[in-house]
């Protein structure tokens, strides 16, 4: 009986440590989006959102990977357990936790519009009146569009964001509208700063907005959830969130 005990103890042991080291899979949409995710020249994954997702796994002392799929399927891809969680600047909002939970925000953006350097400036439906706007599909900002544009301008969707910064850019739509830090972004590169600008941020309405950027996660995955609330907050309480946000941006992205 006592040797059983043992036996039954020591194999416990194994099933938990095996547990605390099992491989986390993130999910990321397989396109670039600068300055939080995108390939270098080898094909690795890298950027700020990457390099928070590695400082998150190691205070969770998690072995992690990346398994990268179109934007549009990343919730279907999580709920067929393809991968673990979504890491890949979705914002948190209550449509999307109809469907999947969402650990705490761990950065925050506003939307805006940016569009030719000829046009109008200004972000409110009259700004944009009988104009094209390109829009990434299955976006907080196409249910913004819907809401508060749709009576005014047209709508181009796009399964890539650098589909819409091309269009754009030959000037066959007249707007962008996303996430403010990756529109920035663009504006900066080559192929944006001649022809675009920033046209303004959108009002705000956080019910379509969201409450700011998540990882998305099964429902019934509270273990996992928990643990990565608790390694977002470790990360930001000693400052390599900061370390990592100093190398990308000169601002706190974590927001209001």
């Amino acid at each position: 009986m006592k040797l059983l005990s043992i036996l039954l103890a020591g194999a416990a042991l194994s099933v938990s440590s095996a547990a605390a080291n099992a491989e986390v899979r993130f999910g990321v949409m397989n396109e670039a989006y600068p300055p939080f995710f995108t390939k270098d020249a080898s094909g690795k994954w890298v950027g700020w959102e990457i390099e928070l997702m590695d400082a998150v796994c190691a205070e969770m002392k998690e072995t992690c990977s990346i398994v990268d799929m179109s934007w549009d399927g990343l919730i279907p891809g999580l709920e067929a357990k393809k991968f673990d969680v979504i890491w890949s600047s979705m914002s948190i909002t209550d449509e999307r936790k109809k469907t999947i939970d969402f650990t705490g925000k761990y950065y925050n953006t506003p939307s805006k519009l940016i569009g030719a350097k000829d046009g109008e400036t200004g972000a409110s439906p009259d700004d944009v009146a009988g104009k094209t706007i390109g829009i990434q599909v299955s976006t907080i900002q196409s249910d913004y569009y819907k809401k508060y544009f749709a009576d005014k301008a047209s709508e181009n969707t796009y399964t890539t964001l650098d589909e819409a910064f091309q269009d754009l850019s030959a000037g066959r739509i007249d707007y962008v509208f996303g996430d403010s830090i990756p529109l920035s972004e663009f504006l900066k590169s080559d192929f944006g700063k001649d022809c675009c600008e920033d046209k303004g941020n959108v009002k705000d309405d956080p019910a379509i907005l969201g409450s700011g950027i998540g990882g998305g996660l099964r429902k019934d995955d509270h273990a996992l959830l928990e643990k990565l609330n608790a390694a977002i907050a470790a990360v930001r309480a000693n400052g390599k969130y900061a370390e990592i946000s100093k190398k990308y941006f000169d601002f706190d992205p974590y927001g209001e």
